[in-house]
């Protein structure tokens, strides 16, 4: 394992381990500060500025998505809701469809300039045909970076704010992080200090920029875990929203609302703990975030392996088990 593991608790105790290079062909270690991708994380980021958008009777979460965004030409616009795009149930194009480079990396994650904000590409690419209907069951689900970049377009429709502006005055600002924005269009590795590795090589260039609402977001594990711990102590969010963003659904396969909520049985615990888990994965960059909102305990784990395996918590073992049961259940 090469990265940062990162444990706090409300409480403000915290517990940080860095292992490994940041970059190899430097030798540079990975430090406790360093600027990683959030990737997937941002998702967890964006659904939290949805939520706020709710408490502020700005949006709805059932009703269709060119009620926000009318310029939106979709086929479905008029019948895909905020809940199915923050649950990946619209039935959008998916950008890792489009053509692949000789580094077997889709175009769209390597283009730049204006066309790739979340407006252009919720108006753009997005608005595509549709692969398929938007549904409410299992069946219907379908990761896709293009459900977030609509909803990053929707709420920049709705506040009259950037995207960066929201994260900057809704989330950084109120809790003093000062690592937290998005990745700068073209910076090698968004911007991040540590190199992704696929096959013990730098991962091929992609512009981290591209995500936009989706995976764009930078910033240290411990602003990341700033995040986690705010909304357990009950910030950001009204109790109402933050009981729907975390309210797992088992026939969707207890997803949430960004986020996947599930009870779990760890090692060293005397029953099931309830755990809220973000996943991420981009560039060589795999990220592990784990809420356990009733023992108000979080893990914040970054790894620069494209390859490496974290196992599953349902299966009992392997590392994120491993870790989760150390993190949660250890006295």
């Amino acid at each position: 394992m090469s990265g940062q593991i990162l444990i706090g608790d409300i409480s403000g105790a915290q517990a940080s381990r860095t292992l490994g290079l940041a970059n190899r062909e430097t030798n540079r270690p990975h430090r406790d500060q360093d600027r990683w991708v959030w990737a997937s994380n941002t998702k967890f980021i964006t659904a939290v500025l949805v939520m706020q958008q709710v408490d502020a009777g700005r949006l709805s979460l059932d009703q269709p998505l060119r009620r926000y965004l009318p310029a939106f030409t979709g086929p479905t616009g008029d019948r895909i809701t905020l809940r199915q795009l923050l649950q990946h149930r619209s039935g959008l194009p998916n950008p890792n469809d489009t053509a692949l480079n000789a580094n077997e990396i889709p175009e769209f994650y390597t283009q730049s300039g204006a066309r790739i904000s979340d407006r252009a590409r919720a108006l753009g690419y997005c608005a595509g045909p549709a692969r398929t209907e938007p549904g409410d069951g299992f069946a219907s689900f379908a990761y896709n970076n293009c459900d977030y970049l609509v909803l990053g377009a929707i709420l920049e429709a709705v506040t009259g704010k950037s995207y960066a502006a929201l994260l900057r005055d809704q989330i950084a600002r109120p809790l003093g992080l000062r690592t937290v924005k998005l990745a700068p269009d073209n910076a090698p590795g968004g911007g991040a200090a540590s190199i992704g590795y696929l096959a013990g090589k730098p991962f091929p260039p992609v512009n981290v920029a591209t995500l936009g609402a989706g995976g764009a977001i930078t910033g240290s594990a411990a602003d990341l875990m700033a995040i986690d711990i705010a909304l357990m102590s009950g910030r950001l969010l009204t109790p109402a929203s933050r009981a729907t963003l975390w309210q797992g659904d088992p026939a969707l396969g207890y997803q949430a609302l960004g986020v996947w909520s599930f009870p779990a049985e760890l090692a060293g615990c005397k029953g099931p703990v309830s755990l809220i888990e973000r996943r991420g994965d981009f560039a060589g960059i795999q990220i592990r975030n784990l809420m356990a909102p009733d023992l108000g305990r979080a893990m914040v784990m970054f790894i620069n392996e494209a390859e490496y395996d974290f196992g599953e918590i349902w299966q009992g073992q392997g590392p994120s088990f491993d870790l989760a049961s150390a993190a949660f259940c250890a006295e």
